[in-house]
C-alpha cells in the first residue's frame, strides 16, 4: 500500500457540504482511523463535528487510475483553524502527524504530503515571517519520517479570500500565497497549486464541496506530473466524468447499501431484501 499525509487548517480537512456532491466511493481508497486502514467515506477527517469534503478523496481517485492494481492510504492530521505556528517542530499537531505517518509507515509507504494552511496567517502582517516557518515544517517532517525526498504539495488560498463572512478577516492571502510560491521554489520536490476561481461555503472563508473535488484534481496533477499547478485545469470541466464510478464492486455495493440503511434511507426490510440479493450475486 501507499499513502498520502493530510495536514493543513480545515480546508485540508474539509469543510464542503457532504450532500453537495456525489461520493466518491472506491474499496481501493483506505484511510487510517483508530489504528486501523478502514474503507475511506467522507468526512474523512474528523477533527471537527462540521468536518466534509476535503481535496484528498478525488486526488486518491485519480491517482488510482493511474495506478489501477495498487491502493492508497490517506492519512488524516489536518485541524481546523490553525496557525503556522500550531504546526512548529514540537507542537502537539506535528508531533501527531509524525507519529500517526510512522504507524501508517509500518504497513505502508509514504509517498506524498498534501498542505494547505494559511488562512489563519493572512492578517496582521504575518504573512513576513511565513516562508522561513513554512520550509522548517517542510525539512522537519521529512527529516523525521526519514523521506528526504518525499513530495510537498501545497494549496494556494482562494482568491474569494477577504471578501465576505469569515473569509473578511483573511486581507492578506495574496501575500501568504506569494510566500508559498517562494517556499516551492526554494526546495526541491515541493509543488504548489493554484488556488484561482475556486469558489467558498456561504461563511466566506471554506471552500465548498464542488471546488475542493476540482482542488483535489489539481493535487493530483502537481504530485504525479511533478510541477506547480498555475491556473485551472482544462480537465476540470470534466471532473463528473472523471471522478465518479459508473460500475461498483460488490464490496462497494454492500458499504453504499449499508449506508443507505444507516442513515434511515431505507427499512430494514429493504436493506435485508437487498443484501440478500447482493451476496447471492
Amino acid at each position: 500500500m501507499k499513502s498520502i499525509l493530510l495536514i493543513g487548517q480545515s480546508n485540508m480537512a474539509g469543510r464542503g457540504f457532504i450532500d453537495n456532491v456525489k461520493p466518491i466511493i472506491d474499496e481501493r481508497i483506505q484511510v487510517l482511523k483508530n489504528g486501523r486502514w478502514q474503507m475511506m467515506d467522507e468526512p474523512i477527517h474528523s477533527d471537527r463535528t462540521v468536518a466534509g469534503i476535503g481535496p484528498a478523496a478525488s486526488f486518491a481517485k485519480l491517482w488510482l487510475d493511474e495506478h489501477p492494481e495498487e491502493t492508497v492510504g490517506l492519512i488524516p492530521c489536518a485541524d481546523g483553524g490553525t496557525s503556522i505556528d500550531d504546526w512548529a517542530e514540537e507542537q502537539p499537531l506535528t508531533r501527531h502527524a509524525i507519529s500517526e505517518a510512522k504507524f501508517a509507515m509500518e504497513t505502508s509507504e509514504l509517498i506524498g504530503i498534501l498542505w494547505h494552511q494559511g488562512e489563519s496567517d493572512s492578517m496582521d502582517g504575518k504573512y513576513q515571517d511565513y516562508a522561513p516557518k513554512l520550509s522548517r515544517l517542510i525539512q522537519h517532517f521529512r527529516d523525521r519520517l526519514n523521506v528526504p525526498t518525499v513530495p510537498f504539495v501545497m494549496g494556494l488560498l482562494g482568491d474569494y479570500l477577504g471578501r465576505e463572512g469569515f473569509g473578511q478577516s483573511a486581507t492578506e492571502f495574496a501575500q501568504i500565497n506569494a510566500q508559498i510560491i517562494a517556499v516551492a521554489t526554494k526546495h526541491s520536490n515541493c509543488y504548489y497549486v493554484t488556488g484561482e476561481q475556486l469558489s467558498a461555503n456561504p461563511d466566506g472563508i471554506h471552500i465548498n464541496a464542488q471546488s475542493q473535488r476540482l482542488l483535489g484534481m489539481r493535487y493530483f496533477v502537481a504530485f504525479s506530473k511533478e510541477r506547480d499547478v498555475t491556473v485551472p485545469l482544462p480537465e476540470e470541466a470534466y471532473a463528473e466524468q472523471l471522478l465518479y464510478k459508473h460500475e461498483y464492486t460488490k464490496n462497494e455495493k454492500m458499504y453504499q447499501l449499508v449506508a443507505e440503511f444507516s442513515q434511515n434511507k431505507i427499512s430494514f426490510e429493504t436493506f435485508g431484501e437487498r443484501m440478500t440479493k447482493l451476496q447471492q450475486t
